[in-house]
């Protein structure tokens, strides 16, 4: 059984002056970034959401560093934070932005009222105006194992097919159609993340053919009927082999990658992804079985495959993941690594397709000086407004103005807090 690795007047005119190449422009294969919109967290949220407590951890207690106790062997920089926090949007759009990603790829379990299902879709609605005010992208990757826990939960109301036809029909008419959506020959790129429910040969046609929009359809592995191609993941399965001890080979990646690859070379579209390791807290939670490790290797996994996806002759490549701390796959800055593997994106960004990428060195640190000043503010509309002109500022790429006026903010500067309201030292 396949393992489940489980978006003001000065904003519309940053986005009319955003120099940003258009996915599929020649010579350049677009970088979308997997993102998860499932995490909650006070004081945003009224409770800790699961993600970050797996039922077993107390983000309420801390330790002799200040790190919380969290679902995670790693800590996110900024502290565990809420997806639907304005400045948490605007600290990762822009860090996105400023290493070269081109969008990223949401991951979605449709409208439906069971267990954090519309809370999920509610946050993504509030991250798209800050995908926009980054010129990212957005596209949608559909779980359609929610529609076995929908039927488990109302077993009487309609199929499978029937559910996913209705959630996409929802998708097509609130996401699809925006200009930001991201597009394959002018069809909206839809990824499903198995399938796991829908697995009949007639049942993706049949739910594509309700949907006027015509979506490009990618599984992962391999297409499956209705689909113009697929996607890699982390083939964790692949360490439960005799002989692999539970941990993901350097051999057995590589000849996964170069299965896929070649398979690849068959269909319309696909995409090579890239990863930076795979260390699961979910057994340690009780939340399910080990799965692998697959180690990091002091940055060298993800060098080796972000190259890998964006030197072969796929269409599109795909970073899993952006923040999914469960499974430790994040490149999201933490306590333990840093904008490590931001700086590779960028690296590898500009040797494989946009040499021009602007920005500094130091251009990750003013993104979270302005996350740190916007938790100072307090809500301050005079220093709110300043703050929005250096957001602007970076995700234009003027960053060395963005500095001088984050100079000239820090002078007023207030202790900050972390997004859960934990006293810190910027």
């Amino acid at each position: 059984m396949r393992n489940r690795i489980q978006p003001t007047l000065l904003w519309a005119t940053l986005w009319l002056m955003l120099d940003w190449s258009a996915p599929g422009a020649p010579g350049v294969k677009p970088i979308l970034v997997y993102y998860l919109a499932w995490y909650a967290a006070p004081p945003h949220s009224p409770e800790w959401g699961w993600h970050w407590t797996m039922n077993r951890f107390q983000p309420d207690r801390t330790n002799a560093l200040g790190e919380r106790e969290i679902a995670s062997w790693y800590q996110p920089q900024i502290g565990p934070y809420d997806s639907s926090d304005p400045a948490v949007l605007e600290y990762h759009t822009l860090l996105l932005r400023l290493a070269g990603a081109d969008g990223v790829v949401v991951g979605w379990f449709g409208p439906e009222k069971v267990h954090d299902y519309a809370q999920i879709d509610q946050r993504l609605q509030k991250l798209i105006p800050f995908l926009e005010r980054a010129g990212l992208k957005l596209a949608l990757c559909y779980e359609d194992r929610s529609l076995q826990e929908f039927q488990d939960a109302r077993p009487a109301e309609s199929s499978a097919a029937e559910r996913a036809v209705q959630a996409l029909q929802y998708a097509e008419r609130q996401y699809f159609g925006l200009p930001l959506y991201f597009r394959w020959q002018e069809r909206p790129v839809l990824l499903n993340f198995g399938p796991q429910v829908l697995r009949n040969p007639g049942d993706w046609p049949r739910v594509l053919e309700a949907l006027s929009s015509r979506p490009a359809l990618l599984t992962i592995d391999t297409p499956v009927p209705g689909a113009v191609g697929a996607f890699a993941w982390p083939p964790m399965w692949l360490s439960q082999a005799p002989g692999a001890g539970g941990v993901l080979s350097g051999t057995a990646l590589q000849r996964y990658l170069t299965q896929f690859e070649k398979a690849a070379m068959t269909w319309p579209v696909s995409i090579s992804t890239a990863f930076p390791r795979f260390h699961d807290i979910h057994p340690r939670a009780g939340a399910r079985a080990y799965w692998g490790y697959l180690g990091d290797r002091g940055g060298v996994t993800f060098r080796e495959t972000l190259r890998r996806a964006l030197t072969n002759a796929t269409s599109m490549a795909l970073i899993a993941t952006w923040n999914d701390f469960g499974e430790g796959t994040q490149i999201e800055p933490t306590r333990e690594f840093g904008s490590r593997d931001l700086e590779v994106l960028r690296e590898l960004r500009r040797a494989h397709g946009d040499p021009t990428l602007p920005g500094t060195a130091d251009a990750f640190e003013l993104v979270l000086r302005l996350y740190q000043l916007r938790r100072a503010a307090h809500g301050d509309p005079a220093i709110g407004a300043a703050l929005d002109e250096i957001a602007a500022d970076l995700a234009g790429f003027r960053c060395e103005r963005a500095r001088s006026r984050l100079a000239a903010l820090s002078s007023n500067e207030k202790p900050t807090t972390d997004s859960a309201g934990q006293n810190r030292t910027p």
